[in-house]
C-alpha cells in the first residue's frame, strides 16, 4: 500500500494514477485523498501537465497497408496458401455477412470518424464555455514552490486553496489576492486572503475566467493596496490552464 505522506511515494503514485497504472486499492486510496490533499492535487495536476506536453510531440500514426494481413495471419487466417491449397474445381466457402472483414474495417472506420468528429467538437468549443474548469499552480518568483492552488470553473466558484505554510506574515502586512486576464489594463484585486486558509467566491465576480488568467499574492499593507493595484513583492504567482 502507497504511503501518500511520504513525498516521493506520494509523487511517484500521482504519475501512476494519471497514467492509469495503479493498483485497485491504491486507486481507491488516491480517490478518496485528492478531495481533502492539496499536495496530493498537485503533484497529479503536475504529472497530467507533463504528459499532455509529451502527447503533442508524437505524430499521428495511420495504419499501414500490412496491419490487416498480420490480423489475418495473427487469427490463422493466410488467404494466399488457403487458394493455393483449394481445389481449382471447388469453390471457396461463402463468409456469412457479419464475418466478413470489409464489414469490420468500415466499422471501425465509422468509429474512428466519430471519435475525430467528437473531438473537434470538445477542442471547438470556447474556453468560456458553462461549467469548463481551470487551474492555476501558485509558486514562488524565488524558488518556485508552491504554495497555493487556484481551482475555478466558469459560471461556478473559484476557490483559492492553500498546499503549503510559507513564511509568517509581518506584523502590520497582509497577503492580497489578484487576477489579471490577457489583455487587461491592470489586474483587479479580489480581497485580502488569510495564511493557510481557504478562499472561495463565485467566479461571476473575476473579471474574465478562461486559460491564461494570472493570479498572484503580494504583500500589502495591513489594510490592502491604497491606489488599486499590487504595491508590495510578489509572493506567489501562476497562470490558468484549462482542465
Amino acid at each position: 500500500m502507497i504511503d501518500l505522506n511520504d513525498p516521493a511515494e506520494r509523487d511517484a503514485a500521482a504519475g501512476e494514477y494519471v497514467l492509469g497504472t495503479l493498483g485497485a486499492d491504491d486507486q481507491v486510496a488516491v480517490d478518496a485523498s485528492l478531495a481533502h490533499d492539496g499536495a496530493l492535487r498537485v503533484a497529479v495536476y503536475a504529472w497530467q501537465d507533463r504528459l499532455l506536453a509529451l502527447t503533442a510531440q508524437a505524430e499521428p500514426a495511420l495504419p499501414g497497408a500490412s496491419l490487416w494481413p498480420r490480423i489475418e495471419r495473427s487469427l490463422g487466417f493466410d488467404a494466399a496458401a488457403a487458394v493455393g491449397r483449394a481445389p481449382a474445381a471447388v469453390a471457396a466457402p461463402r463468409v456469412p455477412w457479419w464475418q466478413g472483414l470489409r464489414l469490420w474495417q468500415g466499422v471501425s472506420a465509422l468509429a474512428l470518424a466519430a471519435s475525430l468528429f467528437l473531438a473537434v467538437l470538445l477542442l471547438a468549443r470556447p474556453p468560456e464555455a458553462e461549467g469548463a474548469r481551470y487551474l492555476a499552480v501558485l509558486q514562488s518568483p524565488e524558488n518556485q514552490s508552491t504554495g497555493w492552488i487556484v481551482e475555478l470553473q466558469a459560471g461556478g466558484q473559484l476557490r483559492l486553496v492553500p498546499v503549503a505554510t510559507g513564511a509568517p506574515v509581518p506584523p502590520g502586512r497582509a497577503l492580497q489576492f489578484w487576477t489579471k486576464p490577457e489583455g487587461a489594463a491592470g489586474p483587479t484585486s479580489l480581497g485580502l486572503v488569510r495564511a493557510g486558509q481557504t478562499m472561495q467566491m463565485p467566479a461571476s465576480q473575476l473579471p474574465g475566467v478562461g486559460v491564461q488568467v494570472l493570479f498572484e499574492i503580494t504583500l500589502e499593507p495591513e489594510g490592502g493596496s491604497t491606489i488599486g493595484r499590487p504595491t508590495g513583492p510578489i509572493l506567489y504567482v501562476g497562470r490558468t490552464v484549462a482542465l
